[in-house]
């Protein structure tokens, strides 16, 4: 008996009505932002936790070692994490199940070759040298994350997003949170990174289960090195796009720690956590915005993907600008839970928390891009890393010839982010509206109607004690958001978010 938000294994997603394609979307959101929910309690407890038992020192280093081992873990994936839909609704003769199992295999190879780059060449990893003996371990966790993805795409395609709820939002976060501050009483010079190896087994067991329920074991499936080959060679774009996608948001921790102390790191990097907490709001809608793009994509319904993103874009906004508000008005008090020596962070917040709001347009147009301008979608993310990169390396040096205050370097990274970012939106929704025809955008006046009375009344909220603050300013400022968008920025085709039966409704 299949789960709720699955299907059964033999079902392929439908390409249906446009009324249908929008209830898939919103009903995929509606399961991951519940999961979004989940990440957020579970993550709280982990920087809590990691500020408060290791500090910033030891939270600068590891951070500066997972941002090269997520890297090539991004990179390992090769690209299926969105274009194994693409070859799954292609009409292949082949089982299913072999389709997945090539991706597999090739996400395999790839990762074994960076495990072993790492294991050979750890310097990379360690710019400020190593929290304890066990820090070798990060790069066994590549090959692991990399199979996760492909099995959590697999499920996607089934609309089976309950999986990535239970990998990514339950297993995962939760297992960092528990055995971070368990392993801090057992071997506490690797206990983070102890834990975030935990953590990735455990979402790639859970992930693993229901992919392999809806496609079964591939039997009478065997590897084909110019199949392989071809595959690797068609998905190099997405792979391209893919980490740079990623890139664009590690990218400043990976320069600043080349600049700045541990300390310093372990502060932003405590700060990109709480600032991409929002971000996690798009990824609700990947698993499923990729099967109804492809599907539209196969009858050439060019205008439904142009409201699909659209609509998307607007929702992810809509919900990014409310948590953007609660996390940066009160961000000395939100910080302050992580210890003191992290408030320094709250500049930073603020304008990490701006640039996630920004870049929701460039997010949901290369949803778009990958599909259908996969080299010039490929083409704008590299211009737009390289543009960051150079902006923040002359950010970075400006502060030292100028022997400015070192603590601008956080907000230096973070202002050089939110100017790439802006430039990536403008550019890919330009693109897109070319090419489709129809103009995608997903900015309405309502945003500025709900967020002024909110950010007015989080003013108010930063006068009192700060355990006021939290307790009672955040949940205010959601609060006063969230009517003020709901009756006056959404309209009716908004509201479908909230609904559960739209498919069943009449017309």
């Amino acid at each position: 008996m299949s789960e709720p938000g699955s299907t059964a294994p033999s079902e392929q997603p439908p390409g249906g009505t446009p009324r249908d394609d929008m209830a898939a979307l919103a009903r995929g959101g509606r399961t991951n932002f519940f999961g979004f929910l989940l990440r957020l309690a579970a993550r709280i407890p982990f920087l809590f936790l990691a500020g408060r038992l290791y500090g910033d020192d030891m939270l600068g280093r590891f951070a500066a070692a997972l941002v090269v081992v997520e890297l090539a873990s991004q990179i390992a994936v090769l690209g299926q994490k969105r274009g194994l839909a693409q070859q799954l609704s292609e009409g292949d003769t082949r089982p299913p199940s072999h389709i997945v199992a090539d991706a597999m295999v090739l996400s395999l190879i790839t990762s074994i070759g960076f495990t072993a780059l790492l294991l050979i060449f750890p310097g990379p990893m360690f710019p400020n040298g190593s929290n304890g003996d066990l820090s070798w371990l990060l790069p066994l966790t590549i090959l692991p994350y990399a199979l996760t993805e492909v099995a959590l795409a697999a499920c996607a395609y089934r609309y089976d997003i309950g999986a990535t709820v239970r990998s990514r939002a339950l297993a995962e976060p939760w297992t960092i949170s528990i055995a971070v501050g368990a392993l801090f009483f057992v071997v506490p010079d690797s206990g983070l990174e102890l834990a975030y190896v935990l953590s990735v087994l455990a979402a790639a067991v859970v992930a693993f289960m229901p992919a392999i329920r809806h496609y079964g074991m591939p039997e009478g499936w065997s590897p084909h090195p110019v199949r392989m080959f071809r595959l690797a060679m068609r998905n190099l774009p997405l792979a391209g796009a893919d980490a740079i996608e990623w890139g664009t948001r590690k990218l400043d921790l990976a320069i600043l720690a080349q600049f700045a102390s541990p300390s310093q790191v372990g502060v932003y990097f405590a700060v990109q956590q709480v600032a991409t907490l929002p971000q996690k709001l798009k990824t609700s809608f990947d698993p499923i915005l990729g099967p109804v793009i492809t599907a539209a994509l196969k009858v050439g319904d060019r205008s439904a993907i142009a409201r699909q993103v659209s609509q998307v874009g607007f929702w992810i906004v809509a919900v990014q600008a409310g948590v953007a508000l609660a996390l940066a008005i009160p961000g000395e008090a939100v910080l302050g839970l992580l210890g003191p020596d992290f408030v320094s962070g709250t500049g930073a917040l603020s304008i990490l928390l701006v640039a996630e709001v920004v870049a929701a347009l460039a997010v949901v147009s290369e949803a778009a891009l990958v599909y259908i301008a996969r080299k010039r979608n490929l083409i704008i993310s590299v211009i737009t890393i390289a543009f960051q990169a150079a902006l923040t390396i002359a950010f970075m040096v400006a502060i030292t010839e100028y022997d400015l205050p070192e603590h601008w370097r956080a907000p230096a990274a973070a202002l050089a982010l939110a100017i790439a970012l802006a430039g990536a939106s403008i550019a890919k929704s330009a693109l897109l509206t070319r090419i489709l025809g129809q103009t995608v955008n997903n900015f309405r006046w309502g945003l500025f109607a709900a967020a002024i009375p909110a950010a007015l009344l989080g003013w108010v909220a930063t006068r009192v004690p700060e355990w006021l603050e939290l307790i009672v300013g955040i949940p205010a400022i959601l609060l006063a958001y969230g009517a003020i968008i709901w009756f006056i920025g959404f309209r009716e085709e908004d509201r479908v978010l909230f609904r559960r039966n739209l498919a069943q409704e009449e017309t």
